[in-house]
């Protein structure tokens, strides 16, 4: 088929190298504007834009689709389909109504669970121990249309954010292709969803890094690998930052919330109902990650309670 492939982040790469290896034409990437990153500020390319310029593919970055420019640019590649993967931006009606085999977004979730900006992190921060990809023809709706096809897979209990948005990738890269090679012979039997059962994932923001010890442990080791690596989860160690890179449930423990305590070499944090949590890996603000075996060996923590 010939596709018209819209998308920006890592996530969007392994399923465009699948449609490649399936022997699809690509007619063009859409992706996001290159944006500066680094210390440097260097103007960045996006990592599906790296993947279409090695593989000789036109590459448009349109600030906007609203204006019109975008959907006659696309209507001039005559695309069969328009696949889209963590695009970021919403498509307007004038590009959903172009390709004759509409426009197909892959989700990372398993619809209508976590529609929206933040679908893995919602899933992982929620406590879920099963999602997915979803195929779904696009419709004007944020993530409502008819779900094409969808697979699931369980969730690691110490699983991140930057490790489940990995492997969903590549599940979703099978199934996009077979999407597509159903969607050709006309086998698929697109299922409306229940928009009763519907959640939203929110955009992520750095507010949401605090952690809450009264929370039970579980809930915030779920908030420490949900939010890892950005905007990631966080704390107050003495009155300066500490990020919380990677922890483990440490079983019942009294104490107050927030309250740090050394444990044979170990950094555990009690948390509400009687829990406690083990910080695994920290970064204290201006300086490096490190275990936080190491970080007690410089910090005493005895009669601190983090905030």
């Amino acid at each position: 088929m010939r596709i018209v492939y819209m998308g920006t982040p890592d996530f969007a790469v392994p399923p465009l190298q699948a449609l490649l290896e399936a022997g699809h034409e690509v007619a063009a990437v859409f992706t996001r504007p290159d944006k500066p990153r680094g210390r440097r500020m260097a103007l960045t390319p996006p990592p599906v834009k790296v993947l279409a310029r090695a593989a000789g593919i036109p590459v448009v970055q349109p600030a906007t689709l609203k204006d019109g420019a975008a959907a006659k640019r696309i209507a001039a590649l005559r695309p069969d389909v328009i696949v889209v993967a963590a695009y970021g931006k919403i498509l307007p009606k004038a590009v959903l109504e172009i390709p004759p085999f509409g426009c197909v977004n892959l989700h990372a979730s398993l619809l209508p669970k976590y529609r929206g900006a933040s679908p893995v992190q919602a899933a992982l921060v929620n406590g879920e121990t099963v999602t997915g990809v979803t195929a779904m023809k696009m419709a004007e709706g944020l993530d409502t249309g008819d779900i094409l096809l969808s697979e699931s897979t369980p969730v690691g209990p110490d699983e991140n954010a930057q490790e489940l948005t990995g492997r969903l990738s590549r599940l979703g890269a099978g199934l996009i292709v077979r999407t597509l090679e159903a969607l050709r012979a006309g086998t698929l039997r697109p299922e409306p969803q229940d928009d009763g059962k519907s959640c939203y994932a929110p955009m992520l923001t750095r507010e949401m890094s605090p952690v809450d010890w009264k929370l039970s442990a579980g809930q915030i080791h779920n908030r420490v690998r949900g939010l890892y690596p950005w905007p990631g989860a966080g704390a107050s160690f003495r009155g300066r930052g500490l990020k919380l890179l990677r922890s483990r449930v440490a079983g019942n423990r009294a104490g107050t919330p927030g309250e740090a305590v050394r444990e044979n070499g170990r950094f555990l944090v009690c948390c509400g109902g009687g829990t406690a949590i083990e910080l695994l890996e920290v970064q204290p603000e201006g300086g490096k990650r490190m275990s936080g075996a190491d970080f007690l060996r410089g910090h005493p923590v005895e009669g601190i309670v983090l905030t």
